[in-house]
């Protein structure tokens, strides 16, 4: 526990979750890339098994420091609020990129492709479909998680409980359907431009419901412990902000690359 106690800046312990984490990410990196030419998953599975015990126990000192330390003053809070705001900015650029790609692509289509678009010979798949149920799927999920927010702003440990148990089940019922969704396209990733563009651009959203799903799982768990206040729940509060995100991600994806593009 810091000692500096003269002020309202929470000067960080000496960590070696940075460390652990790094070393995590690049096994897990050289195992994609073993898995993807040998066909074995065993540095892939240690890469995993690294990140996931880096995660769990640098979360553990986060909520201790939060929650039962009083680190987390409102100059720290605010920090944390800012930080999260301009991460949320960055991965909204991140995703302007892949939509920039897309409409690059699509509105002036090269004799490559057949000049058309989609490409010739490639099937896209019925916006009126599965994707539409995912849309479904994620706006009440952005319902359930506000109402999980103003139960916790009012004090009411049960419909926070409830609100958030339904998000995650939503977030994890949206990930089986993409899954099932991709094991029935009928093109891949190396179809032409329109596969890149679109594997890429809702295979990275897909990556991001999982991490907004964690998210929301661990804040469950820590409001089943009683780790949030109405005055004092940030982590929820950027979970949702996340989550948020997420579902305009999906919007933007459904009326461009599912309803537009096909």
């Amino acid at each position: 526990m810091s000692t500096h106690s003269n002020h309202p800046y929470h000067l960080v312990d000496q960590s070696p979750w940075p460390l652990t984490g790094a070393i995590g990410a690049m096994t897990t990196l050289t195992g994609l890339v073993q898995w993807f030419h040998q066909y074995n998953m065993n540095l892939l599975i240690l890469g995993f098994t690294i990140t996931s015990l880096t995660m769990f126990q640098w979360w553990r000192d986060i909520t201790r420091e939060g929650t039962y330390q009083g680190l987390h003053t409102y100059i720290v809070t605010l920090g944390l609020r800012w930080g999260m705001i301009l991460f949320i900015i960055s991965e909204i650029f991140f995703f302007i990129s892949f939509f920039w790609a897309f409409f690059h692509s699509s509105l002036a289509p090269t004799i490559e492709i057949g000049a058309m678009w989609p490409p010739t010979g490639i099937s896209p798949f019925n916006p009126m479909q599965i994707p539409l149920l995912n849309t479904a799927i994620l706006l009440a999920s952005g319902v359930t998680v506000t109402w999980a927010h103003h139960g916790l702003m009012e004090g009411n440990h049960t419909q926070t409980l409830q609100g958030l148990f339904f998000t995650v089940v939503l977030g994890i019922y949206f990930t089986i359907l993409q899954a099932y969704e991709y094991i029935e396209a009928p093109f891949t990733i190396a179809d032409a431009v329109y596969g890149s563009a679109f594997f890429m651009a809702t295979g990275f959203h897909g990556l991001h419901v999982i991490i907004g799903t964690t998210f929301l799982l661990i804040c469950l768990i820590r409001h089943y412990l009683e780790h949030f206040s109405p005055a004092h729940h940030f982590g929820f509060e950027a979970a949702a902000w996340y989550w948020h995100f997420v579902d305009v991600v999906w919007l933007f994806l459904y009326i461009s690359i599912y309803w537009w593009g096909s």
